[in-house]
């Protein structure tokens, strides 16, 4: 089965699709190994972890198309790319879709926020006129070669203009061709349920850690709402900070790594996620007998 297929299937079950953000290969990985269905880039970790910088329109096209790409290859899951705005206007947007369809992403997010963006979680949001939006939403509708790749329309209207204009504006993204839409910046369980019963198709939220998001809205409570998928695009960077932090503070109390156990992973972790235990078997069946044998004293 095509990725961009399984991908809108899992937005389309029943059950709640729980997608944790990811910024390199390394982090898709992880969220594979640890059992998850499908892998969210997360534009905002993304920036952090490549420029050191914010989640502010710095990160290019080519940069988020080649990082995409090395996260699509390095795992077995759909992998949805994060589009920004379509870098500019639905052209841009048009040639957005078609590049990333092309190095294997499933979806796509495309927003509406004005250039440069900022995080959803954030304040002092701007978006673009309806009809500039729906235009975008066409134009990456259009674009796509696979019926199956997921336009994922992301709106920041709640923030700015009320729930009431989410509600508006999702259901145009639906009718120019969206697969779904998201809410960013989703703030009580009481909104999301609104926004799923006035939205005619799929709806999507995301959860951030020290963002807007309610503490306490779970994933059962979401499914029994009718959320088809929730993301969580920093809880992988944030705890890879906060492992850094904990690992680093141990060497500078214990001088050594002697008090790091427990508070690193096993170096055979590491070995076998970066891909050794494929390049030992290939070793064996294809440089066997290949390497010159040691040489002895006087030979």
């Amino acid at each position: 089965m095509r990725k961009t297929t399984r991908l809108k299937e899992l937005i389309l079950a029943p059950d709640l699709l729980v997608m944790p953000g990811a910024f390199d290969p390394l982090s898709a990985r992880i969220v594979q190994e640890a059992g998850f269905a499908a892998v969210q880039c997360s534009g905002f970790a993304m920036s952090g972890t490549y420029l050191g910088l914010p989640d502010y329109s710095f990160l290019s096209f080519s940069d988020m198309l080649a990082i995409t790409q090395r996260m699509v290859d390095a795992v077995a899951l759909p992998v949805m790319a994060d589009g920004d705005t379509g870098f500019g206007n639905a052209v841009n947007a048009w040639y957005t879709v078609r590049a990333f369809e092309r190095v294997g992403a499933a979806g796509i997010n495309i927003e509406d926020q004005v250039m440069p963006k900022r995080c959803g979680h954030l304040d002092g949001k701007t978006i673009v006129p309806l009809d500039e939006a729906v235009a975008k939403i066409r134009a990456c509708a259009e674009a796509r070669t696979d019926p199956d790749f997921v336009i994922n329309a992301r709106t920041d209207a709640l923030a700015v203009a009320g729930i009431d204009e989410v509600i508006r504006r999702g259901n145009a993204y639906l009718e120019a061709g969206a697969t779904m839409v998201f809410i960013d910046g989703m703030t009580s369980k009481a909104l999301t349920e609104q926004a799923v019963r006035a939205i005619r198709g799929p709806v999507a939220i995301n959860l951030v850690e020290g963002g807007r998001s309610p503490r306490d809205f779970g994933f059962a409570e979401m499914q029994a709402i009718g959320v088809a998928r929730v993301s969580l695009p920093l809880t992988t960077v944030l705890g890879a900070i906060q492992g850094m932090r904990q690992a680093l503070a141990a060497l500078r109390q214990h001088g050594g790594i002697a008090g790091s156990a427990g508070l690193v992973a096993p170096f055979d972790d590491l070995k076998h996620l970066v891909g050794f235990d494929e390049v030992f078997a290939l070793e064996k069946r294809h440089l066997a007998g290949l390497r010159p044998e040691p040489q002895t004293a006087g030979s």
